[in-house]
């Protein structure tokens, strides 16, 4: 059992498994018992941002429409549209030796698709996480389960992969937002047309 972390709450991967090269980020959730007129559909995605907080490219967002980071580092499993059964409903696989030197962080974040036209929020939402394992002997390394209720919120940055002292970190993040994808999208300089 890996390192239960509060928001905010960090811990360096590099000390918790010496020579880890990859992880599997799993991502999971469950809809509570509600009717919207239409199904829920969370998407796992992630930005891989320079010093300045910025992607380094377009093709640095890594999501259910472009599965892989231009340099091989990130590849996303694709999109589950229901978040039913048990276990990781996303899942990332990173490869922390491939990561570009010019990445110095990797954003987690979790959107619900079309929140606002299905009049949908995270408050409808429940039992969500992010949790690191390492690929080599599928230790959980870390998790970290949102415990707020955000009855507003349609995206959640749920965390930060980042680079300190040539070591890699986590850092549970959970903050919620009511712009969507579209306003990480801004925020990170990517062009989301």
């Amino acid at each position: 059992m890996g390192i239960s972390l509060s928001k905010g709450g960090r811990v360096n991967l590099s000390k918790e498994a010496p020579g880890l090269t990859k992880l599997i980020a799993g991502l999971g959730w469950d809809v509570n018992a509600t009717d919207t007129g239409a199904g829920f559909d969370l998407d796992a995605s992630l930005f891989l941002l320079n010093d300045a907080g910025k992607a380094l490219s377009d093709a640095h967002f890594v999501f259910y429409g472009n599965k892989n980071s231009p340099d091989g580092s990130i590849v996303h499993q694709g999109d589950n549209t229901t978040g039913e059964g048990e276990g990781d409903d996303e899942v990332v696989d990173i490869d922390l030796s491939k990561v570009d030197s010019a990445v110095s962080e990797i954003v987690f974040v979790v959107t619900i698709h079309e929140a606002d036209t299905r009049n949908q929020n995270f408050g409808q939402v429940s039992n969500s996480y992010v949790r690191l394992v390492n690929s080599d002997d599928n230790a959980e390394l870390a998790k970290y389960e949102l415990d707020e209720d955000y009855s507003t919120e349609t995206a959640i940055e749920f965390g930060r992969l980042y680079r300190k002292d040539n070591e890699w970190r986590f850092k549970a993040v959970g903050a919620g937002f009511n712009s969507g994808l579209k306003g990480f999208c801004d925020m990170f300089g990517i062009s989301a047309d």
